[in-house]
């Protein structure tokens, strides 16, 4: 082990618990989030997400991608499996999460002191912040709101270890690569209204320190990648989400072989 990086490390860890002290004894941040719980069907590689418990009138349809690799054992998954076909009442959630409120001004005034690093300190124990709200209501989800874990008793390292039944897959990481899912998302959620979260026309959240995504509590519902994708894939998901073959090669183009 290099004794340079390790106490480069140190310094770098008692700088970050000193400025989270400062940060919750001067409130420098403030968290908030915003979730809901929707009936929701598969249809296809489609899921349904109907205006009411009736299951007449279709609120939003979230076009989702299937795996194509070739595989030994396993089917090629898609996040509509987790959802029970239509016909079987099924739900799904949306959440979106920041802590990142109140972040500017102290970037402002390290900004004016030229001291990068306690600015890139910040952001980065604010995205930490943010992942640890998304953690938190997820747990909140599953063992009260939804409570379909309603028992769970898990301890710290279990937690991190995602020990726990569901996922909370977000737009533009593996198992749902298209960012353009944020759309719906926001839409359906209306988080710019409700805790002050925006979504700028390159996907990219804001504050920064800020998470969203989906919530599945199928049993079996696991985190996967889907990889590249072939032109048949490609044409049918540009139909689902009535776009030219065009823009679905803009936005799909890392899965394109």
């Amino acid at each position: 082990k290099d004794p340079i990086v390790g106490e480069q490390a140190g310094i770098l860890f008692d700088d970050a618990k000193r400025m989270l002290g400062q940060i919750r004894a001067e409130k420098w941040l403030q968290a908030k989030a915003v979730f809901e719980l929707m009936p929701a069907n598969q249809e296809g590689d489609d899921i349904v997400v109907w205006a009411s418990e009736a299951r007449r009138e279709i609120r939003a349809r979230l076009p989702m991608l299937r795996q194509q690799n070739a595989k030994k054992h396993g089917p090629n998954l898609c996040l509509a499996d987790f959802v029970a076909p239509t016909g079987t009442p099924d739900w799904m959630g949306a959440f979106a999460v920041t802590a990142g409120l109140g972040i500017e001004p102290h970037l402002a005034r390290f900004a004016a002191d030229h001291d990068d690093y306690q600015a890139l300190l910040l952001k980065s124990l604010a995205d930490r912040l943010a992942e640890a709200a998304a953690e938190w209501l997820h747990r909140h989800v599953r063992t009260q709101a939804w409570g379909y874990a309603e028992g769970e008793d898990l301890d710290r390292s279990a937690l991190i270890a995602e020990s726990y039944q569901g996922i909370r897959p977000a737009p533009g990481y593996p198992a749902c690569p298209d960012h353009q899912a944020k759309r719906t998302l926001f839409a359906l959620l209306k988080p710019s209204d409700r805790v002050g979260m925006a979504l700028t026309e390159g996907m990219a959240m804001l504050p920064a320190a800020s998470v969203s995504g989906w919530h599945f509590a199928h049993p079996q519902a696991k985190y996967f990648g889907i990889g590249h994708i072939g032109e048949d894939q490609l044409q049918d998901y540009a139909e689902r989400m009535e776009w030219s073959e065009k823009q679905a090669k803009r936005h799909l183009a890392p899965l394109l072989r």
